[in-house]
């Protein structure tokens, strides 16, 4: 935000400088978030938590430099505050919502209709999904993929493999861990770019 906004001004001024920022970063700010969350309503908002930042910023008179950089970095820190607020969705958590949990992977990527960015980050993520799957034990990869890929229950597999029920989930979690480890640094990469 240029230094000239930070110069004492009447409620009224304060409101019109405010406006002029939000209708020069908006569509901008909006572009960003959109392609980080998918949802219209949760990017709405995102941007609205972070137009607040700027006008209470603005209203306690903290200096804000290069305020496009300043709104990025806090929608920014929005979408990542809300994405550990939530409770990871396990992909057998939606398939039991009744949808098939090849659909629901499909929920989770970006769909290839929304252009060729969304197409590319898609393909991408397949295939480090893939890559991560290939580097897991076997037995692992064969009870996350039973599970989360195919909705198997832990009871159907332990009767289909003749493996107790706490060593199917004890393989799962081991699985589930190495696999976050290792798309870790890739979603990392991801929201920032």
């Amino acid at each position: 935000m240029d230094a000239a906004l930070f110069k004492p001004l009447s409620p009224s001024a304060q409101d019109l400088e405010i406006a002029s920022v939000v209708r020069r970063e908006r569509g901008r700010l909006l572009s960003f978030i959109l392609r980080r969350v998918r949802d219209a309503a949760e990017a709405e908002d995102v941007l609205q938590e972070a137009l607040y930042e700027l006008v209470a910023a603005y209203r306690l008179m903290q200096p804000v430099e290069q305020v496009g950089a300043w709104l990025m970095r806090v929608a920014r820190n929005r979408i990542i505050d809300r994405f550990r607020k939530r409770r990871p969705q396990l992909l057998g958590d939606l398939a039991a919502e009744g949808e098939e949990a090849d659909s629901a992977l499909e929920r989770l990527l970006p769909a290839v209709e929304e252009g060729p960015d969304a197409a590319l980050v898609r393909e991408l993520l397949l295939k480090e999904l893939e890559r991560a799957l290939a580097e897991l034990p076997a037995e692992q990869r064969e009870v996350f993929v039973a599970q989360e890929l195919e909705g198997a229950s832990f009871k159907e597999l332990s009767a289909r493999w003749g493996v107790g029920i706490n060593t199917l989930l004890s393989r799962k979690r081991y699985a589930v861990l190495r696999l976050r480890e290792r798309l870790r640094e890739t979603y990392a990469q991801w929201l920032e770019s």
